[in-house]
């Protein structure tokens, strides 16, 4: 597990490989990643956006910008949290992925909670970059 925490919000990582809809023949590897967002902090706040920062095992870098997580713009009180899932092809066995989300308060400010770095590693693979 891999984790940050930014003005309260709490953003946890657990990536996984998966083997079953990978094809290293190809040239083709696939990860998963849950993401838990926990709201710690004593003020109501929504999900807006993300943005990710992909870097394969090459240094070739793919940035992903977009409206809320898998759909959703998720509304977090204090102590709730929301978890949800993802994936990530790569065309190399390693690389890793960070990020942040940006969050919006009740009385509409802005607010950048960071996804702490992560690696996407096929069990057994040479890390070419870190």
């Amino acid at each position: 597990m891999f984790q940050a925490t930014t003005a309260g919000i709490t953003v946890t990582v657990t990536p996984a490989y998966l083997e079953d809809q990978s094809d290293p023949n190809a040239g083709r590897w696939s990860f998963a990643y849950r993401i838990e967002i926990a709201n710690g902090s004593e003020e109501t706040v929504q999900l807006r956006s993300r943005y990710w920062h992909i870097m394969d095992g090459l240094g070739r870098v793919q940035e992903v910008r977009g409206a809320g997580v898998v759909g959703e713009e998720p509304m977090l009180g204090p102590g709730d949290s929301f978890t949800y899932g993802s994936g990530c092809p790569l065309p190399t066995a390693t690389g890793f992925m960070r990020g942040h989300y940006n969050f919006e308060r009740s009385d509409g400010t802005f607010f950048q909670v960071a996804i702490p770095p992560f690696p996407l590693d096929m069990p057994g693979a040479d890390r070419v970059l870190n």
